[in-house]
């Protein structure tokens, strides 16, 4: 009689090595079939080794500086928060940060969070942060004991910014798949420009105003900050207060389990509970939003006029590239003269800026309907139906454009204390403002291109980019001639002192604007008649 051996169960295998293989994998076939990418990964992969490796190197000249230390403190707090953050606005730059797509395997939130906390630690950011940790460390790190903080310092941190990311992001994941994540990934662009003035306005005034030992009582802050307390931990431990290295290594760690301890809860959340795609929505009076007619749409013009210009106002509410395009263009044209203005550098006419920031959303006009403008072409057959689109696309834009102008020269005007030269300079821009319309509407008939619907910073098709710059740089420069002799009659003003016609420049740059919107659709619209298939091919070509 034959006896079975008994059944071994198969031993358990380590997911850690699995996902860090699948990283791999995911890096090597994204450069599979594409020399672009290729190209663009290894050539991202040597710029950011080059920036580290020269970062890293002035970091550790910074060593025995009386300023070292807050220097490299704040570095560490900005990392994490550029490793908290970046997520949110990018989150097509690495597909391991939905783990929604896990859902489905019968994976343990425990061992899922080691295996993705492992594979994290692959690609370019973390060798960089690893390299910027090791800099910060070796800047501060004075004596043995400050040797073996620096040693301790530099992982702790890069593990600490790598939590943060993941716990951040899976808390997010479901903003992150959505339409309102796409959109603020395409509204990343309005940060980067805010923060690069704000950035700007704050190193001249620290350099103004006694330079780094400005920062230190932030840096005394941030120190006990995680992680930048693995930071601080090394300044202190080299400084000789063991106690206070102690208490900010005991913080470090704390945080990092309390960061990983909220990853798995979230993780955990994630794989078991359902989102609003997979359940019946119930409608209900109270929390309905169908849009009604009525409120501020029953203001619009009947007929076409009134169509077209809630369309365009719709696209800039609700279109994520053609929100970004307005919402930048509102911001920095109110940085610029507001931050000179705070500077003492500041002058009235600097609000001109803020009218040509806005102008430029006239052009481009069909573009920005993308495939959907072989809709509007269907209602356009004769000039005259052309003159219409467009005026009510001009006078869509002049209804946000027209007031914001006004209000920036107003309060320009209050912060730099000059209200003697307000009618001129509103003048100016309100000119300005309706040359831009005319040659948009020109720019519009005769260098439409294609704006592509994926990407957050494609703007220009493929191949199309030499239209983008003629339209919009000869569109700009066509405009400062249209607008010169409105430009004369202000300098003339100023340098003859002659207040009544500076008095007279708000009328007459009102009605110049006018005059150059009208005569730009006017001529605008028997090119869209006559090229309507043309510029529906260019459209349509992302």
């Amino acid at each position: 009689m034959s006896t079975l051996a008994p059944r071994r169960e198969p031993a358990a295998v380590s997911l850690t090595p699995v996902f860090v293989r699948l990283k791999l994998s995911l890096i090597r076939n994204g450069l599979k079939g594409s020399s672009k990418r290729k190209a663009a990964y290894v050539s991202s992969l040597v710029f950011a080794l080059v920036v580290a490796f020269f970062t890293t190197l002035g970091l550790a000249m910074l060593h025995g500086n009386a300023h070292a230390g807050t220097v490299v403190v704040l570095l560490a707090a900005i990392l994490a928060l550029g490793w908290a953050f970046m997520p949110l606005f990018f989150p097509t730059g690495d597909e391991t940060l939905d783990p929604s797509r896990l859902v489905m395997l019968p994976l343990r939130p425990r061992p899922l969070v080691r295996a993705l906390f492992a594979s994290s630690l692959v690609g370019i950011g973390p060798v960089f942060t690893l390299c910027l940790a090791a800099g910060s460390a070796i800047a501060v790190a004075r004596g043995p004991v400050g040797a073996l903080a620096a040693v301790l310092a530099a992982p702790l941190l890069l593990l600490g910014c790598v939590a943060l990311a993941r716990a951040v992001a899976t808390a997010n994941v479901r903003l992150l798949t959505s339409r309102k994540g796409r959109d603020l990934a395409v509204l990343s662009g309005l940060l980067i420009a805010v923060g690069g003035q704000a950035a700007n306005f704050g190193s001249q005034r620290l350099f103004q105003s006694g330079g780094l030992t400005q920062l230190e009582p932030a840096e005394a802050v941030v120190r006990w900050l995680p992680p930048a307390t693995a930071v601080g931990m090394v300044d202190s431990a080299s400084e000789g207060s063991y106690g206070v290295a102690a208490a900010q290594l005991a913080l470090t760690l704390a945080a990092l389990a309390l960061l990983l301890w909220s990853w798995e809860r979230s993780l955990t959340k994630l794989m078991v509970s359902p989102d609003g795609s997979t359940l019946a929505v119930a409608e209900s009076a109270a929390s309905g939003k169908a849009e009604r007619d009525g409120g501020f749409w029953s203001l619009m013009p009947g007929g076409r006029t009134g169509a077209a210009m809630r369309r365009t106002l719709r696209y800039a509410v609700r279109d994520p590239k053609t929100k970004s395009a307005w919402v930048t263009a509102l911001a920095i044209g109110v940085i610029v003269p507001v931050a000179n203005a705070l500077q003492g550098t500041g002058s009235l006419y600097l609000a001109c800026f803020g009218a040509g920031m806005l102008g430029i959303q006239m052009y481009n006009q069909f573009g920005q309907d993308t495939s959907a403008f072989w809709m509007v072409a269907q209602t356009i057959s004769t000039p005259r139906d052309a003159f219409v689109e467009l005026r009510a696309r001009s006078y869509a834009l002049a209804l946000v454009t027209v007031p914001y102008t006004v209000l920036l020269t107003v309060v320009t005007a209050a912060l730099v204390g000059n209200w003697r030269d307000f009618p001129a300079a509103t003048g100016l821009a309100l000119a300005l403002l309706g040359s831009m319309l005319c040659t948009g509407a020109l720019a519009s008939a005769r260098f439409p291109y294609s704006i592509p619907s994926d990407g957050a910073f494609k703007n220009v098709a493929p191949g199309q980019a030499g239209l983008a710059w003629i339209g919009i740089f000869g569109g700009m420069l066509t405009s400062a001639l249209i607008c010169s002799p409105v430009i004369a009659l202000t300098i003339y003003a100023d340098v003859a002192d002659q207040r009544f016609l500076a008095g007279l420049l708000l009328p007459l740059g009102a009605g110049w604007g006018v005059l150059a919107t009208w005569a730009g659709l006017r001529l605008a619209a028997p090119t869209v008649a006559r090229k309507l298939p043309e510029i529906l091919v260019a459209v349509s070509k992302g």
